[in-house]
């Protein structure tokens, strides 16, 4: 498998990443700034997390498999679109310079300088009463907590 160095500390934060969830004919993206890389039960993992009033919540709950994209700093503000519009509206991609392309058994876009195909391995609701309260009070008050979800990286992949 190729490899992928990165600052794992801030390569969702400052740089965000696109989730993509389904086949190139029905997915759905979103831009997501909250996540990890690792190690679990022996396979590198890479894991994220979904509000449930997501639209892209439901297509990573129907599919096994997701993409994690990471994209040069010229696409900051199609990322913007992307986590600021809903799927549920409309294409939203149509409104960004990005091109949907298939990625083993979902989605990434041919604009990626890397994607991470994960097969999803664990999925967990976060539970509020387990929360420190300050984070309720800071992101939970209104919605229901994120699901958590990790995949193994089966695949990275380059774009040049």
């Amino acid at each position: 498998m190729p490899t992928f160095n990165t600052d794992i500390f801030s390569v969702y934060d400052k740089q965000w990443a696109l989730l993509a969830a389904g086949a190139p004919d029905n997915y759905n993206t979103m831009t997501i700034s909250w996540g990890g890389m690792g190690t679990l039960w022996g396979k590198p993992v890479v894991t994220v997390y979904v509000k449930p009033v997501r639209y892209t919540h439901k297509f990573m709950d129907d599919n096994e498999y997701f993409t994690v994209s990471f994209f040069p700093e010229q696409y900051r503000d199609d990322l913007m679109i992307l986590g600021s519009k809903s799927g549920r509206d409309g294409d939203k991609v149509a409104l960004t310079a990005l091109t949907a392309t298939k990625a083993g058994e979902s989605t990434t876009f041919e604009q990626a300088e890397v994607t991470l195909l994960c097969k999803k391995i664990y999925r967990q609701d976060l539970v509020r009463d387990t929360m420190p309260e300050n984070v309720v009070k800071t992101f939970y008050t209104s919605e229901e907590p994120h699901t958590m979800f990790i995949g193994e990286v089966v695949e990275i992949i380059h774009n040049s």
